[in-house]
């Protein structure tokens, strides 16, 4: 995996968190039930916002400003029912936290997609195409840009296998769903001109995303072990990401990448390459297509 490079062309300085006051923001953060995703949504209630979590199993109906919408985000039809559903024209951030990574073996979604692609990329392209188009329409505040953020590991040039995005072929899923949403952020950062769009790299957060990574629990645990100096706690994560989620400074800087210090990152240089950044939304579009039409068994790759 490639180095991530810090972008010293961007200039961003977040507020402090302890002057935050978000009351009246609006923010919809897609994977708010658990993990990173959990822990952003508190931190942004806690400040004052009003935020909506999408997701499976909703925990935190006692903690106010918080609300919920059940999806199932393996699923494109159900990914594309939350989309129309959302009520885009009043929301002022959305985050893009959902994620699992596969495990050793190819899982397949009913609707004939490799599990980790579907719920970590595919379900983000169909809502993100859903809600673009009407994100912050309805809202009267101007200080803000309406934006969105997609969380993957961007800056680490991992490719995707264009002609089999499915892992029909050869079983090549995280690198898929990796490049899937870094080329996302750049495509749609030039598709929606009215919608600032940005990438995060979260680095390693202590949360039970790799529970199946390795097949076994044991061998999580170790490796959890082995690498629990270079994690984070998802509650400082957010402390520190939440103050650059609204900052004025990211108006108009649609592409821009951060780390988890939330400092500004370079991408990847595949990401920025327009044919292959062309192939992969090409392949994603036929696939999501496909899951749509029913057609779960047909064919192989794309």
């Amino acid at each position: 995996m490639k180095r991530v490079e810090l972008d010293k062309s961007q200039n961003v300085t977040p507020p402090p968190l302890e002057s935050l006051r978000l009351n009246g923001l609006n923010v919809a953060v897609i994977g708010g039930t658990g993990g990173i995703g959990r822990a952003l949504s508190h931190q942004f209630a806690a400040k004052g916002a009003n935020v909506l979590v999408v997701g499976q199993t909703f925990r935190d109906q006692e903690v106010p400003r918080i609300t919920f919408l059940r999806a199932d985000l393996s699923s494109m039809r159900d990914a594309r029912r939350i989309g129309a559903e959302l009520p885009a024209g009043n929301i002022d951030i959305v985050v893009f936290t959902t994620g699992i990574m596969a495990g050793p073996k190819r899982e397949v979604t009913p609707e004939g997609i490799e599990r980790d692609l579907a719920v970590s990329y595919l379900s983000r392209l169909v809502i993100l195409n859903e809600i673009a188009p009407r994100l912050g329409k309805d809202r009267t505040r101007t200080d803000l840009r309406p934006r969105i953020f997609v969380m993957g590991f961007p800056g680490t040039e991992q490719k995707a296998d264009v002609d089999d995005l499915n892992s029909e072929q050869r079983f090549s899923a995280h690198s898929n769903t990796v490049s899937g949403n870094e080329v996302l952020v750049l495509q749609a950062a030039r598709r929606f001109p009215d919608v600032d769009v940005f990438g995060l790299n979260p680095g390693f957060v202590r949360t039970n995303i790799r529970a199946n990574l390795l097949g076994s629990r044991a061998l999580v645990a170790v490796v959890e072990w082995l690498t629990s100096f270079m994690m984070i706690e998802p509650d400082t994560y957010a402390a520190r990401l939440v103050p650059l989620l609204v900052s004025r400074d990211l108006n108009g800087r649609s592409g821009a990448m951060f780390n988890n210090r939330a400092e500004a990152i370079l991408p990847s240089p595949s990401a920025s390459e327009p044919s292959y950044a062309a192939a992969l939304m090409g392949a994603s579009d036929r696939l999501v297509s496909r899951a749509l039409a029913g057609r779960a068994g047909e064919g192989a790759g794309t």
